[in-house]
């Protein structure tokens, strides 16, 4: 019986002096780590409105705890215009929209070219020539719109590389669920700032069953290299966020965005 009590006795005694002889693996925050904006048009059409609220509803999830603080824009009339009030976000999260009028042009471009983070979904980066904004067409690194894919379909897609942190965990070909998918022109593969994360595969074509594309470069996940920023295209629909694959690769490129803000890694404080 001695010889029991003693050795629990000396189980307990070398809990914390092992805990002292090696580091603890976690990084608890004590406080939330940074601010979010996400931002939506509820008079968007349907299948957009449709994943863009379930990505709000993602997004906030992934801020249980308060890791951090999101706060949510469902009137882009109501976007900031200003710089100051932009500036307070590290990352601004844009489902199916984008800012209008010259204020809101303004101010974000101003954040984006001062190491504000972006991450953009779908139709956030469609342009034409009725956009009339010539820097956005630069900051997202590729052409107008060309053609797409209908109705909405599942795709198989290639990792054009896992070195990026957005693709690493990711295996180098999947199948994302359905959805509208743009191609570009020219192509953001043609823009040496652009690095490619992620493609349709071409022996998806031809994809598509009444509207088809038959070929060409299909780039649909992309970092523009000259600022903080991830453009994924997929968002139609509400079957976006049934692959824990695809939901992966929307975390990881909402972490690596936020990871690189010019004030400091906020996950390593």
């Amino acid at each position: 019986m001695k010889r029991l009590l003693l050795g629990l006795l000396m189980t307990v005694i070398s809990i914390p002096v092992m805990a002292q002889q090696s580091d603890y693996p976690a990084n608890y925050a004590s406080a939330p780590r940074f601010k979010a904006l996400v931002a939506y048009d509820p008079h968007a059409e349907e299948a957009h409105v449709q994943f863009d609220k379930q990505a709000v509803n993602f997004f906030h999830k992934l801020s249980y705890g308060e890791g951090y603080l999101m706060d949510v824009i469902d009137d882009m009339e109501k976007f900031p215009t200003s710089y100051d009030q932009l500036k307070e976000y590290s990352i601004i999260i844009m489902l199916n929209a984008m800012p209008g009028g010259k204020e809101r042009r303004d101010a974000f471009e101003r954040y984006m070219e001062n190491g504000g983070g972006w991450l953009g979904f779908h139709a956030s980066a469609y342009n034409d020539k009725d956009t009339h904004w010539d820097w956005f067409n630069k900051f997202v690194g590729c052409g107008t719109f060309l053609c797409n894919n209908w109705p909405p379909q599942p795709a198989l897609v290639d990792c054009d590389t896992n070195d990026n942190p957005v693709t690493y965990t990711l295996p180098s070909q999947f199948v994302v669920p359905a959805s509208e998918f743009y191609q570009w022109s020219p192509s953001p593969r043609s823009n040496p700032d652009v690095e490619i994360l992620m493609s349709i595969s071409p022996k998806m074509y031809p994809f598509g069953i009444k509207d088809v594309v038959n070929f060409g470069d299909f780039p649909i996940v992309w970092t523009n290299k000259k600022y903080r920023m991830v453009y994924i295209n997929q968002g139609h629909g509400d079957e976006s966020f049934i692959d824990a694959t695809q939901n992966l690769l929307f975390t990881n490129a909402f972490r690596w965005v936020v990871s690189k803000d010019p004030t400091g890694n906020p996950f390593e404080k």
